[in-house]
């Protein structure tokens, strides 16, 4: 298998953790790739020029990381990270929806931070930071499980992202259930393993 990822990319953080989990690790390599400009053998597999892609030992492509990270946990016999039914399904894939969720409104917050201010660009940050700020405090109200399916992982990454790019934003002061459990996490092998670095 091939994947085209960025270190960076808390996304493909997520899809790295599941692979090391299942024993999957190996047999995916790894291509870095700057998905903003567009590459050529990025764009060949996905249209979309998002990062992570995997492209499977049959040739398919397969993205986001959501259906990446499902497709991971069919190959091999470990646990699995999606439950199959009921209300550890559920909870686990409400959990993602939170963490993505995360992710999806302080990836795009990091690049608009950096360019002019201007009125209706200060309303949108402000807006992707009080859904981040709103989720944080719901998953305080309601911590996330121990054990480590697809949806502490998502969360996991969420909050890895937060220190990794927004340091100056401390969430742990007023959340300090929230900050003991992923203290708690942050010691899994697969999330050491795949910590950013700039």
């Amino acid at each position: 298998m091939k994947m085209f990822h960025s270190p960076a990319s808390p996304y493909a953080r997520k899809v790295r953790i599941c692979a090391i989990a299942r024993g999957l690790d190996a047999r995916i390599e790894l291509v870095p790739c700057n998905p903003n400009v567009s590459p050529p053998e990025l764009l060949a597999q996905n249209p979309l020029s998002k990062i992570p892609t995997l492209i499977t030992d049959d040739g398919v492509a397969l993205f986001d990381s959501p259906v990446i990270c499902e497709y991971l946990d069919s190959l091999g016999d470990a646990l699995p990270m999606f439950p199959e039914h009921g209300a550890a399904r559920w909870r686990a894939l409400k959990l993602q929806a939170m963490g993505d969720g995360i992710l999806d409104a302080c990836v795009p917050r990091r690049g608009e931070l950096a360019k002019p201010k201007e009125a209706g660009r200060d309303a949108l940050i402000a807006r992707w930071r009080a859904a981040v700020e709103r989720t944080l405090d719901a998953l305080e109200a309601a911590l996330p499980h121990t054990s480590k399916d697809i949806g502490t992982i998502t969360v996991a990454c969420a909050l890895g992202y937060l220190d990794f790019r927004f340091p100056q934003e401390p969430w742990r002061a007023t959340r300090p259930k929230l900050a003991f459990w992923f203290e708690g996490i942050s010691q899994d092998e697969a999330v050491a393993a795949t910590v950013p670095h700039t």
